[in-house]
């Protein structure tokens, strides 16, 4: 085992501080990475606070990973030393259910191994995540990085890409369709440029006024504000997807409503309490009420090159590892555009 330095969260009311790891000795299908940067997910706070419920103190958050390969098993034979590679939302699964060969391990029916606050194969060895100087992950659960691109910014492709990407592939979200995204935040701003690079027709729906010049930038056609009862009735019927991203509550009822005839809306946001929904806004379009995690491994890589191609990234502030507790409430407070990286240079 090697001690590694961390940042962690002994407790639901306690800010993350420093905490020392443990991480296995590579086996023979292991890769070790040095971590560059990581992405500060909406996910990290509310697992640290247990807001989702069933978090394991200590934890180490941090699911969007980018570094350096370190060391390699024996039988690694995709990735070598100094290789630029990443590390998403799961670091293992049981590789023989019907998900798992269908290339959706992260539904693996026997329990996918999360990054972070989760448990390995084994079912008892506790996964720590990027807010750490390394890791070590089995070969198959490593994505290979392009380094035309900013790797600071890339590292929330690893989640916020994903996340957003993996919907508008599955809904095959298609040249001229007519997509809303809800909330523009570290999901929202991900949806926005992706759809547009898919030739879709964007609109940002927003309670702020003030994002409308942030979202024509990031390369919506529209905005719309959600505030107004006339505008949410002019757009009755109009969509055919909406991707949610929001985490906090709100009525998706008043959105549904702006679905035309078998569209669709995707919730990709995980508000701590349920909603209810109308079932008179599904039976009267035929409309469909959705849920997508992120994209299996297959998938998931399949996205970095898409972004590496069309020179998609996330914006992103770059933050030292000590003022995460800081980052956290920015978040909260959607004071960040749009995403806070940690530069895990700050931890050495």
């Amino acid at each position: 085992m090697n001690s590694v330095k961390s940042y962690a969260a002994k407790s639901a009311d306690k800010p993350l501080e420093p905490f020392q790891i443990d991480r296995r000795e590579p086996q023979v299908d292991d890769v070790e990475i040095k971590i560059l940067y990581c992405g500060v997910c909406h996910s990290d706070i509310h697992t640290a606070r247990n807001e989702w419920g069933g978090t394991m103190y200590p934890i180490v958050p941090g699911h969007e990973i980018v570094g350096k390969v370190t060391r390699v098993g024996s039988d690694v034979s995709r990735f070598k030393v100094g290789d630029t590679v990443g590390v998403g939302c799961f670091v293992d699964s049981c590789g023989h259910c019907g998900n798992c060969k269908e290339h959706n391990e992260q539904y693996c029916e026997n329990g996918v191994s999360q990054t972070y606050n989760s448990l390995l194969q084994d079912k008892k060895t506790i996964t720590y995540g990027g807010y750490s100087t390394h890791i070590v992950v089995t070969q198959k659960f490593v994505l290979n990085i392009s380094d035309k691109l900013p790797l600071e910014k890339v590292a929330p492709l690893l989640c916020a890409g994903i996340t957003t990407y993996s919907p508008l592939k599955h809904w095959n979200v298609k040249a001229g369709d007519k997509v809303a995204v809800v909330g523009l935040g570290g999901l929202g701003h991900m949806a926005v440029k992706i759809a547009a690079s898919m030739g879709a027709d964007v609109t940002v729906l927003s309670r702020s006024k003030d994002k409308e010049k942030d979202a024509a930038k990031l390369g919506a056609h529209h905005f719309e504000l959600t505030t107004d009862p006339d505008n949410m009735k002019r757009m009755g019927s109009s969509f055919n997807f909406i991707i949610d991203t929001v985490s906090a509550e709100h009525d998706y009822n008043q959105y549904l409503a702006l679905l035309k005839t078998n569209g669709v809306m995707v919730l990709l946001g995980a508000p701590p309490k349920p909603s209810e929904v109308s079932a008179f806004q599904l039976i009267g379009g035929r409309r469909s009420l959705v849920g997508s995690l992120v994209g299996g491994i297959k998938e998931t890589q399949e996205m970095l090159d898409y972004c590496a191609e069309h020179n998609i990234t996330s914006d992103i502030e770059l933050i030292n590892i000590d003022q995460i507790n800081e980052a956290y409430e920015r978040t909260l407070a959607g004071d960040v555009h749009y995403r806070f990286v940690i530069d895990m240079a700050s931890l050495n």
